[in-house]
Formats: structure tokens, sequence, C-alpha cells
């Protein structure tokens, strides 16, 4: 039945009203389940929304005391890890000291050799546009029950592998975990768990010569580019594979290559450029890999190279001497110092986007780049032994800007690792 003209002019205003605020509230209601369902989207592919921070320079107090919101997922696909900074955070405490952690080698234990300052071990690193969740050593515990977790590489490596070990060995009893150290296979087990946590000395992945006993010459030493195997055998049925190989490489322009056995002793090897012997190391490697590793029962993971900070005029300290003494990170973005091979990094790339079996690459080359201040610098060891003071005095020639003190930068690289897994 159609409404009249009169009709329509007869309606009343209330009536009127009454309709449009029922539209109203409808739209409404629609719009904000639609915002609810984009909420929860982002959420689960975005971690977190970008941040801006004070000036880097300025220790404000709201920039101390930041603490970063666990309760965002960490997705690997959305988040990039390289690009973020690193802020001073006390509000987290390390979750151990090399005073209490029985595992630490004299040469990553800084406090304990004597250096004064501990601001390093309260740097965060925080991505621009995610949150990367804290290690939490109990999940951590949990995810490794009845499995093998083992690291393969140099002493960057093993500085990699005492962090992960002291990170969840506090919240083991006493009676139930246990280390055996040896010089090539090292290994924790928290037997609660049916865990274990290995490190197997590998500087090149590949042999050498230089494996054991090391050769400290970098002159004496031979690689064998091509075989792999009899190092390898040790590292089968692991559920882990952390791997890593960089800083050895990089004694010069050229490398010693061997291809084989050493049939005529330490002769017939060639001298190939560095770039070279390492793609083809890596090639040994990553053919090891996929002709061996199931990828349904082993995860692997490859460790990019940690950067050496050689060079205080890189970073803008033109009076001070490599590492020595610094106590703050490089706050510029992007620095990158030629303790840094890019080409060697491309060379990582390009092979294991090659590869079958998945490998998971923990890029913690840039975010480890700034961290000028982490080194062992004069607090470490040399061959073995505690420097002395007068090697103290002489940090030109004995700083070590190679390996980290722990607690440290490597607590942030199991933080990565701790995420992925």
């Amino acid at each position: 039945m159609r409404w009249t003209k009169s009709a329509k002019r007869k309606l009343s205003f209330p009536i009127i009203t009454a309709i449009i605020c029922t539209l109203t509230f409808i739209f409404l209601l629609y719009t904000e389940r639609i915002s609810t369902v984009s909420s929860g989207s982002i959420l689960r592919f975005k971690p977190c929304p970008k941040r801006n921070f004070a000036d880097d320079r300025e220790l404000e107090s709201d920039q101390l005391d930041n603490p970063t919101d666990d309760s965002l997922v960490f997705d690997p696909d959305e988040c990039s890890v390289t690009h973020g900074k690193w802020v001073f955070n006390t509000s987290i405490k390390p979750l151990y000291l090399d005073r209490t952690c029985p595992y630490i080698d004299k040469q990553y234990s800084c406090i304990k050799n004597g250096r004064n300052d501990s601001n390093y071990r309260y740097w965060e690193w925080q991505p621009d546009n995610c949150m990367l969740p804290r290690f939490d050593p109990e999940i951590a515990l949990r995810k490794l029950r009845g499995k093998r977790l083992m690291f393969v590489g140099d002493s960057l490596q093993r500085n990699q592998w005492e962090s992960f070990v002291c990170l969840i060995e506090s919240v083991i009893p006493k009676g139930k975990k246990s280390m055996k150290r040896g010089r090539v296979h090292s290994v924790f087990k928290a037997k609660e768990y049916d865990a274990t946590i290995e490190f197997y000395w590998a500087p090149f992945l590949v042999e050498s010569n230089t494996d054991i006993p090391i050769k400290s010459d970098p002159n004496q030493r031979i690689i064998k580019v091509d075989s792999i195997a009899q190092r390898a055998k040790h590292w089968l049925g692991a559920d882990i594979l952390v791997f890593n190989t960089y800083v050895w490489w990089m004694s010069g322009l050229k490398t010693k290559a061997l291809w084989g056995e050493f049939k005529n002793g330490e002769e017939g090897y060639e001298e190939l450029d560095t770039t070279v012997s390492y793609r083809i190391a890596l090639r040994t490697w990553a053919n090891w890999i996929d002709s061996t590793v199931d990828p349904k029962k082993t995860r692997v993971f490859f460790t990019t190279m940690s950067p050496s900070h050689q060079k205080n005029k890189e970073w803008g300290n033109i009076n001070g001497i490599r590492c020595y003494n610094e106590t703050r990170p490089v706050m510029k973005k992007g620095f990158w110092g030629t303790g840094s091979n890019k080409e060697m990094m491309n060379v990582v790339a390009n092979i294991i986007g090659r590869m079958k079996v998945p490998v998971t690459v923990l890029n913690i080359t840039q975010l480890s780049e700034y961290r000028i201040d982490a080194h062992t610098s004069i607090y470490g060891e040399l061959q073995g032994k505690l420097l002395t003071a007068e090697q103290r005095a002489d940090p030109l020639h004995f700083a070590d800007c190679i390996h980290w003190c722990l607690p440290g930068v490597p607590d942030t690289w199991n933080q990565l690792l701790f995420a992925y897994l």
C-alpha cells in the first residue's frame, strides 16, 4: 500500500528520529565488528606497530626502563630482526652472571676478569616493526624435551653455546644436570628433560689440518674443502643443528685448499681466493645436509657472521684503540664496518637459497655490528691464559675485539633462536 503525500507529511518527527538512531546503531555495530576482526589479524600477522623512541644519543628515563610486551606473537615472516635498535633497559636483569654460571670459559668472563663497567649487559635489541620474545628457560627446555640441540662451528659458536647453556641451567636442579667437556665435542645434559645441548668444534665445517691441534700461524693452515664426512658423522641424530663458519676464513685474501686426502702429506694444495674456497666448502656442507638430513626429523639453522671491531675510526672514535674502552653501541642506523664481509655473506645466501633441505638463517650480523662495547677486549684470554697486566696495558696488540662477554650479545642470538623454535 502506497503512502500518500499527505501521509508522508504527517509522519511525526520522533518516529523519524528513532529510525535514524536505529540505523546509526546498526552501522556502528557493524563497523566495530569489522574493526575487531582487523585488529585480530594485525596481532596474528604483524606482531606490533612501529615504535618511535627518543633520540638514541640520550638515555632518557622512559627509554632506560622500557620493558617489551611479551603478549605479542613473533612471526618470522612478518618480522625483520635485522632492522632495529639497541635500547638501554635496566628493568630486565640478565638470566645469569659470569660469576653464577659455572660453564662459562674464562675467555668470556669479563666482569669476573676485572671489567668495571657492566652496562653492556642491559642493552636490549628491539626490531623496528615487531617484538622479539624474551628468552624463557623453562619454555626452552620444554621445547627441547627428548631432543639433541647441537651447535657446530668455531669459538664464536662456542660463545653462543655457552650462552644457551647458561640461560637454561639455573632453572635445573643441581643433581639433574651435567657437563662433559671435550676438545672437539662437549655435551650439557638436562636429565629431567632428556635433552642435550652440545657443541662440536669445526671452525671451517669441512676438515682441515688445524682443527686439533690448532695451528696459530694462518699460513700453515690447509683446508680440505671437499671433505666433511669424518666430522659430520658426529652430527647425525641431532634434532636441531645450528652451524656457523666465518672468522677463521678471514686471515687473508688467499687460503690453501686441498681436494681429497692428505696423500702426499700436506702437499698438493692450491691457493685460492678466500671467497672461492669458502663457496666450495659451503657447497660441500650443503650437499651433506641435502643428502643426509631428514627435514621431518631435524631442523637446520645457520648463524651469519659475527662482526669484529678492529678499526675505531669506522665508528668515529679517532682517539680510541680498536674496541677497547667502548661503553656504548654505535647508534648510527645501518652501521657496517670492515669486520663483516658482505661478499662472504652473499655466498651463504646463494648456497642456502639453492638447498633442498630448508635452512633457517639466524641473521645476527647487523644487530651485532652496533655492539662495539660488548667484546671481551682486554678482559679475556690469550692461548688459554688470562692477559697479564703488561698485556692489558697494550690494547692495540692484545684487545680481543672478536669474542663477546657473557652475559652479552650472544644471549640475543639465542633469544632469536628461541623465537624461531
